[in-house]
């Protein structure tokens, strides 16, 4: 008996070990699937290609410049994830990206547990971590720097103080249901509200609050070459490193219920970023390079949204 008790203490201890380096392992925004010579055209349709011979589906593509394509894509498994958390809906899409960086081709995706944590869902999406490797490689993690981040840091992640949590959205609009936010929101995406456009849209379901969730990706041309809001100016300004983390885009856009809502722009820039610096960098890259970006985002996504923007 006495050594039956010392086997199962010694099993938990070695459980309670591997769930603590687990919990203690470091996880980056993206993940390299490969990088080298190619045709990036050619790369852009073997990516749709192997990602749906994984069992993924194609929700949209977004090409926001020249050399950049974001492949979003989304699966049954990772609804029935999304559906699982409240406000889960932001966890339905990931995204790979192909990008042209002088020439050579990287093909990078959203690192699965990095996002679901940043997202606090209850699900690790370790199956679709899985199916991503074997699908797209995976030659290393990126694009937090020196910075040390894990998944439970991640649960409470925001930039630094006095900025935003996950839980601390932009509220877009409301309406008086479901069905007519959504129908709003695709009517202005279509019209060009903001000078945006849509991507894609998911049907997800109730979460676990029991409110309906419509996830849609926008993408942002911006009104001008100097519009704040507009993809390429914010990429060309931050996203400077090597791998190039592309896959940053496109914003999201969550109809809740009968509510609009978009994570904030200091939050949802800084998941991509988190080392970025606020003031100087070796590549010009910086926070303050870019610091109307975050309300002129939400401006833009309150146009696409339907509701009213407000002075800040």
């Amino acid at each position: 008996m006495l050594k039956t008790t010392k086997s199962l203490a010694v099993a938990g201890l070695i459980t309670l070990v591997s769930a603590g380096n687990a919990l203690a392992e470091r996880v980056q925004p993206f993940i390299l699937g490969s990088s080298g010579a190619g045709d990036f055209a050619s790369t852009v349709s073997a990516t749709k290609d192997k990602l749906t011979g994984a069992g993924f589906e194609i929700a949209g593509t977004h090409a926001p410049y020249s050399g950049a394509e974001i492949i979003v894509f989304t699966s049954d498994d990772m609804q029935a994830a999304a559906r699982k958390s409240e406000r889960g809906g932001y966890g339905a899409a990931l995204r790979a990206s192909v990008t042209d960086n002088g020439g050579n081709i990287e093909v990078a995706y959203t690192n699965p547990k990095y996002w679901a944590n940043a997202y606090r869902m209850k699900d690790q999406l370790d199956a679709v971590s899985t199916k991503l490797e074997s699908a797209l490689g995976a030659e290393k993690q990126f694009s937090s720097g020196d910075k040390e981040l894990t998944p439970e840091k991640m649960r409470k992640y925001h930039y630094t103080i006095m900025m935003e949590y996950f839980d601390d959205p932009s509220d877009l609009a409301e309406y008086d249901s479901h069905a007519e936010a959504v129908k709003a929101v695709e009517a202005n995406l279509a019209a060009g509200k903001g000078a945006t456009s849509q991507v894609y849209k998911i049907s997800i379901g109730k979460d676990s609050e029991g409110e309906e969730m419509t996830l849609f990706g926008v993408g942002m041309k911006g009104k001008s070459n100097e519009d704040c809001s507009g993809d390429e100016y914010i990429m060309s300004r931050i996203d400077k490193d090597t791998p190039r983390s592309t896959a940053h885009l496109p914003y999201e856009i969550l109809v809740y219920g009968d509510e609009v809502e978009a994570l904030y722009g200091r939050f949802r820039i800084a998941l991509s970023w988190p080392h970025l610096p606020m003031m100087a960098s070796e590549t010009g890259a910086t926070f303050m390079s870019i610091m109307c970006s975050p309300d002129g985002i939400k401006d833009a996504l309150t146009a696409a949204a339907g509701g009213k923007s407000e002075d800040f």
